[in-house]
């Protein structure tokens, strides 16, 4: 009974001794800690060198994502002239939607667009900024064009969509009100002492473009004023570069640009195919 489990001979198996564990090296004279400090520091300066590789890296690649979001989401724009106050204040700094485009979302009436100039008319409107210095110029155009400033190009204009392909838009009804598809438009938006327009006219404006109109109206070299031109003054939808969401900067004008109520209640409009005729045009001073 009591020798059961043991081997024969009554002996239990000795337990193998533990390996021995490597000898760590050490520097001549016993300086292992001042080894291992070295160590150390060589460690330290592998992973510094590493971050500091890393570093134009990652300023690429935060480039090319503001490129990409300049180019398809959204983009900046410095507001350079007067023709939109009050609304949008020159110095301002507008956010522009150019994402839902690409998703066949057609321009609004009543939507703050920027578009392409169509061809003079930034004639007396846009404000020219003074030279930046050599350096700083080319900085900021730069930065621009990777939409980390706002830009400042002056090609670029922007308006309210007072009416887009089909509508017929006319200035006065018998209370001085711009009407659309004869529906009368109530627009508080225009600048204070503005009236609707100094400039009687009437525009069906052709399928694929658009009517727009300053907020400032004794101030913005709008449709009104190229009413001679091919297309009654219209522009190209294909012309906008986005529709402008909201005013970033300063921040104490911060808000968001939406389509006035005023439109909601204009009608399609009449499957007419009669051109509209244009009234005499009175143009008002420039500030």
């Amino acid at each position: 009974m009591g020798s059961r489990g043991r081997p024969r001979g009554g002996r239990l198996p000795e337990p193998e001794p533990d390996p021995e564990p490597e000898p760590v090296p050490v520097a001549a004279g016993g300086g292992g800690r001042a080894e291992r400090r070295r160590l150390a520091r060589r460690v330290k300066r592998r992973r510094r060198t590493r971050r500091v590789g890393e570093v134009p890296l990652l300023i690429i690649v935060a480039l090319c994502i503001a490129l990409v979001l300049k180019t398809f989401l959204v983009q900046a724009f410095f507001i350079p002239s007067g023709s939109m106050e009050q609304t949008i204040r020159i110095g301002d700094r507008v956010l522009v939607d150019k994402l839902t485009p690409w998703f066949g979302s057609k321009v609004e009436r009543g939507d703050v667009v920027v578009f392409k100039d169509p061809g003079g008319w930034l004639k007396g409107e846009a404000a020219h900024p003074p030279e930046d210095p050599v350096g700083v110029k080319q900085i900021k155009e730069t930065l621009t064009f990777i939409g980390l400033l706002p830009s400042a190009d002056e090609q670029d204009l922007i308006k309210r969509v007072i009416g887009v392909g089909g509508d017929t838009v006319v200035c006065c009804d018998a209370k001085g009100r711009v009407t659309v598809n004869g529906a009368p438009l109530d627009e508080p938006y225009v600048s204070p002492g503005n009236a609707p327009s100094e400039i009687r006219f009437e525009v069906q404006v052709p399928p694929g473009r658009l009517f727009v109109m300053g907020d400032h109206r004794a101030n913005s070299a709008d449709s009104r004023f190229h009413l001679d031109e091919a297309f009654d003054g219209t522009i190209g939808e294909e012309g906008v570069v986005g529709r402008a969401v909201v005013i970033a900067w300063p921040y104490d004008h911060w808000r968001k640009l939406e389509q006035p109520a005023t439109f909601r209640s204009v009608p399609d409009p009449a499957p007419s195919g009669r051109r509209g005729r244009r009234g005499r045009r009175r143009r008002p001073p420039f500030a």
